[in-house]
């Protein structure tokens, strides 16, 4: 159907009287941009659509649409890093999911150029992890060695039971020495 030939060749020079071969590209062309356009159109959300002019070709259409997202990543690329420096893990849920969120969110910083060192997740981990984890934080700083991320959420998800299982026995000591 040569839906992308408006894609693939530029635009002719206009016809003349004497033409004839020109006009099969140009008819071809021409109907590969007005379908081409209106597939693009359906495609689109009505806040995008409304934006952008009527009368133009399919490559014009499409860069525009280019345009507009490339001021859009800027503004995703605050949110995503907003949101990443002001994570804080609170203790609901498993600190895995926590820490898979976060991971989550420096592949999509990636997936918009901003890359970071792998040892700074760890990091920013640690940093947002509450008080009673003090000593587990105090325990990979006096290390030598650095942990790769999937051991960092070993030894977390390790930490976390830990905690969960002391206060489980202090609150069961409380509870007997009261009686």
């Amino acid at each position: 159907m040569d839906l992308d030939y408006a894609l693939k060749h530029d635009r002719p020079t206009p016809l003349s009287s004497t033409s004839t071969t020109e006009r099969v590209d140009f008819d071809k062309r021409e109907r590969s941009n007005h379908i081409g356009l209106s597939i693009m159109r359906l495609s689109i959300p009505k806040s995008i659509k409304g934006s952008i002019s009527e009368d133009i070709n399919v490559n014009t259409f499409l860069n525009d649409i280019t345009n507009r997202f490339i001021s859009n990543e800027k503004v995703e690329t605050s949110m995503i890093l907003s949101k990443f420096v002001s994570m804080w893990y609170k203790g609901k849920g498993s600190i895995k999911e926590y820490i898979m969120e976060m991971s989550n969110i420096v592949i999509r910083l990636k997936a918009l150029k901003l890359e970071m060192y792998k040892g700074m997740l760890v990091h920013f981990i640690l940093i947002s992890l509450p008080a009673q984890f003090t000593p587990f934080k105090i325990n990979y700083n006096t290390q030598k060695e650095k942990w790769a991320l999937n051991e960092f959420i070993a030894q977390c998800v390790q930490e976390e039971e830990t905690l969960k299982l002391e206060t489980f026995e202090s609150a069961q000591y409380g509870n007997n020495f009261s009686e």
